[in-house]
């Protein structure tokens, strides 16, 4: 039989373990008796994985022992409602579990079950770490949902979780108009508490909650070109056409000697133009079929953006499965956070190979086909660097 540690190592290290292996860990994380803490910790990173386990890890929080946090996350990312009544019972105790590698596995539930959970955390006490940085995300994620929340966000304007603050309102949109003002003093740097990485973000956010694309052009393009570009292209990117007298700027930023730079620069000029070719050649380049997660690298970025592209990105679609069919895992410095970061970049690159289409593959040009060949060769010393 399968020791608890060594079906943790297995589930950590592999992503596709013998299914006892997570049968075992679930067992050590659910024993109320002497739960594991390694064992919850991991299964507190499953999400889907322990889908077939719903009913243990549910039967496990109703007798409140053992290491409830952990199991009520690992439920919440099976989408599995039964974890609300502990995610509530730990929120009313001020011990929410938003640690921000977890809050994926949150989202999965329904906003409206739990929003009202999150917004009375959110009214506890603005300086608290785990009721901002992830609460905010967590609101993020939800987008539009979350717009009842708009009146428990504003406060943490003023405060050291702005940044946090201002995307959640931009992903909120519309329902957020009520604070355009405030957000066009962050964007322009005439509100107290502004810092120097809040200009792009809040004007973007303005445009979101406005429908004004006037204030994030003029924030944006002037980030993109005074030198500070890969802080502007993602949001050129979300303006799309609408930022067209900034594509040639876009379009040279692309040549950067930057690997990040050129990501969003790719990603941007195809999203204003519609001219996806020379975007999906910077992109494939950056695609490292041995990459390990180091988040130096922009691999999974690019990955997303090609899926984003769609059909017109479909020559790579070979070497996003054959990256998909590793047994391993990415490697992390942290152990408790593996499975969490390399089930990110599972779904990204699902996700790219269903917006491109299984069949859907277009002539290559010849000007692309030698670099899809050198990248989809299995000899890393045959890749460019």
């Amino acid at each position: 039989m399968t020791r608890p540690g060594s079906a943790v190592k297995a589930v950590i290290r592999y992503r596709r373990p013998d299914p006892e292996c997570w049968e075992v860990v679930v067992r050590a994380a659910c024993n109320p008796l002497g739960s594991s803490w390694d064992a919850a910790k991991t299964v507190a990173q499953a999400g889907s994985a322990v889908s077939g386990h719903a009913d243990r890890l549910a039967k496990a929080l109703a007798t409140r022992l053992g290491n409830v946090e952990e199991l009520a996350v690992a439920l919440a990312g099976t989408g599995d409602l039964r974890a609300l009544p502990a995610l509530r019972r730990i929120a009313e105790d001020n011990r929410i579990p938003l640690n921000v590698p977890w809050v994926p596995h949150l989202a999965a539930l329904p906003a409206a079950e739990l929003l009202p959970t999150m917004r009375a955390v959110l009214r506890q006490d603005p300086a608290k770490y785990h009721a901002s940085t992830a609460a905010l995300e967590l609101l993020a994620l939800w987008g539009p949902a979350a717009a009842p929340a708009v009146p428990e966000v504003l406060p943490y304007l003023e405060g050291p979780y702005a940044y946090g603050a201002l995307r959640a309102l931009g992903r909120i949109g519309p329902a957020a108009a009520v604070a355009a003002d405030r957000l066009a003093d962050f964007a322009t740097g005439r509100a107290p508490k502004a810092a120097r990485h809040h200009p792009r973000l809040a004007a973007w956010a303005h445009w979101r909650a406005t429908g004004d694309p006037e204030l994030a052009l003029d924030v944006c393009g002037v980030a993109v070109r005074s030198g500070t570009a890969s802080h502007g292209l993602p949001f050129l990117a979300g303006l799309g056409p609408l930022a067209a007298a900034h594509a040639d700027t876009v379009r040279g930023l692309m040549e950067s000697p930057g690997a990040w730079t050129r990501v969003a620069a790719a990603h941007a000029y195809a999203r204003i133009t519609g001219d996806s070719e020379p975007a999906v050649a910077v992109l494939l380049a950056e695609v490292d079929p041995d990459w390990t997660g180091n988040p130096a690298l922009p691999t999974r970025e690019a990955v997303r953006r090609l899926g984003g592209i769609g059909a017109p990105a479909a020559a790579a679609a070979p070497l996003l499965r054959r990256i998909l069919a590793a047994e391993e895992r990415l490697s992390h410095p942290y152990e408790h956070v593996r499975i969490l970061a390399d089930e990110a970049y599972v779904r990204t690159l699902t996700e790219a190979l269903a917006q491109m289409g299984a069949g859907m593959a277009r002539p290559v040009p010849a000007a692309r086909r030698g670099l899809l060949r050198r990248w989809l060769a299995p000899s890393a010393a045959a890749r460019p660097r």
